[in-house]
């Protein structure tokens, strides 16, 4: 009475509680279980006993009905199905289900006492195996393993769900931010560059303009992007050690003296240096490196031959001579791109690599004067790549 009163005074009624039990109850979702048997009399048994114990249950007689009903209700928490059955048996029932349907536990019923019909059924991926007759208490053992069982799936195949999410949003962000790094540091390379270009006015333009031949002779030959990214910061950046040259050596007019040449020569080791220092650089240095060294080994600074040279610096050895010869100096005029393109070609297994100087004759001439026009209108970065 006391019970009562208090529930009264907290507002609801004794009916008014026993009607929102029964919506709670009603809201709580049933197990759905499936029963396959092609025994009338174990559907029904079967049916009666899980219902009783507030289970939703469908009973179908053959493995083709089964797999209808699983297409139709994608809600199924459980399957259990008999082995033997006429057309499809309950082992290729089990193996189906497994395949279209691996979040759904099965049980195998059977009144086969056989340890191999066990052990294949287990093999195949049934969660557990129960003999004919059984009695209520064996089943509802059953059942509440292989639910639980069932539920501990869904919760890692949606916790796998939830972490590739935010793997995948977190790798998406991380990248962007990679993105964004990685054009900051190309904004520094480019006024790197751009100040050799001011200290040595006579090659100003050079640094781009070597960069897009390499870029368009490199993706030639075949090269991927990443692969063009490499070469095309080292292509930028190929002379910056001579910002250790001194001005009267960088900026004198006439022929360099031999100890002027060897400290001159010394801007391949001073780049490399300087670039190798930079994590994102290391494998770009190696074009800075290189890149007066030929292909006969008589280039400098280490005398590389043949393809001990990176492929990144015989690409672009390539694109710097075409580049020095078709450029004005004080001291001549710039030749024709067809006059470098024979030079190129006279050069050809000594200075430069003969299969890249192949791909170079077979690219068109005049795509090389376009390219030089683009850089010198375009602005600043504008490669065909990032740097």
């Amino acid at each position: 009475m006391q019970q009562e009163t208090a529930q009264t005074q907290q507002g609801f009624m004794p009916a008014q509680l026993g009607e929102m039990r029964q919506q709670e109850a009603a809201s709580v979702r049933q197990d759905h279980i499936l029963v396959v048997d092609d025994e009338a009399p174990v559907r029904g048994v079967l049916v009666t006993m899980l219902g009783h114990s507030g289970y939703d249950v469908t009973a179908v007689a053959n493995a083709e009905q089964a797999l209808l009903h699983l297409q139709d209700d994608p809600g199924c928490d459980l399957v259990l199905t008999d082995v033997m059955m006429p057309g499809v048996n309950g082992l290729t029932l089990l193996d189906v289900v497994c395949r279209n349907h691996p979040g759904v536990p099965v049980v195998m019923l059977t009144a086969l006492h056989d340890i191999h019909v066990a052990t294949n059924a287990f093999r195949r991926g049934a969660i557990d195996y129960l003999l004919k007759p059984f009695d209520r208490t064996q089943l509802l053992n059953v059942v509440i393993r292989a639910l639980e069982h069932g539920r501990l799936l869904k919760q890692n195949a949606a916790y796998r769900q939830n972490l590739e999410q935010i793997i995948g949003f977190r790798t998406s962000r991380l990248r962007t931010t990679m993105h964004d790094l990685e054009k900051s540091y190309d904004i520094t390379l480019e006024a790197m560059g751009d100040a050799l270009d001011l200290r040595d006015t006579e090659t100003e333009g050079h640094s781009r303009r070597v960069t897009a031949y390499t870029i368009a002779l490199a993706r030639e030959f075949g090269l991927d992007q990443e692969q063009l990214r490499i070469i095309a910061r080292g292509a930028f950046l190929h002379d910056i050690g001579k910002i250790s040259t001194p001005d009267a050596i960088l900026l004198k007019r006439g022929a360099l003296t031999a100890n002027e040449t060897e400290i001159m020569r010394q801007h391949c080791v001073r780049g490399y240096e300087m670039v190798h220092k930079i994590p994102f650089l290391r494998e770009a240095s190696e074009l800075v490196y290189s890149h007066q060294e030929n292909f006969d080994g008589s280039g400098y600074p280490r005398g590389l031959r043949g393809e001990e040279i990176p492929l990144g610096a015989r690409i672009f050895s390539i694109a710097d001579t075409l580049d020095a010869i078709t450029s004005d100096r004080p001291y001549r005029k710039g030749l024709s791109f067809a006059q470098a393109r024979e030079e190129i070609a006279h050069c050809s297994g000594t200075q430069f690599d003969p299969k890249i100087v192949k791909v170079f004759l077979g690219m068109p001439l005049e795509l090389w004067s376009d390219i030089r026009k683009e850089v010198e209108h375009a602005p600043a970065g504008t490669f065909g790549v990032t740097l």
